[in-house]
């Protein structure tokens, strides 16, 4: 996988606000690298996010993708409760806390 795919996934990464989810899709969407949900999964899995809010990335349908009664789920769903995330049974309110960037601030960010 090319390093500017992983670091422009990383670099998003890094912009989901607190209270805000995103998708594997959407993420790598935003990245410039559309249809690529699996390789967004694929960095978050191999990279080193203890920085970053890797817990603000769930599945499409709002699922936390990480194996149900895992560690890393119960935390992943205790870091996004304590953000104020909201929940329906085991998925996320995508409706309410799926994060919509303005296009044009996201890039300046990035550029900075």
């Amino acid at each position: 996988m090319p390093r500017s795919a992983e670091r422009a996934i990383l670099q998003l990464l890094a912009l989901v606000p607190a209270g805000q989810v995103v998708s594997y899709g959407q993420l790598a969407d935003l990245a410039g690298l559309p249809g690529r949900s699996r390789l967004a999964g694929r960095v978050l899995r191999n990279a080193d996010t203890r920085d970053l809010p890797w817990h603000r990335v769930v599945a499409a349908d709002g699922r936390i993708s990480l194996p149900a009664g895992s560690s890393a789920a119960q935390e992943q769903r205790a870091r996004l409760l304590a953000e104020g995330v909201t929940f329906t049974g085991a998925r996320v309110n995508m409706q309410k806390h799926r994060w919509q960037p303005d296009l044009a601030a996201m890039l300046m960010l990035l550029k900075g």
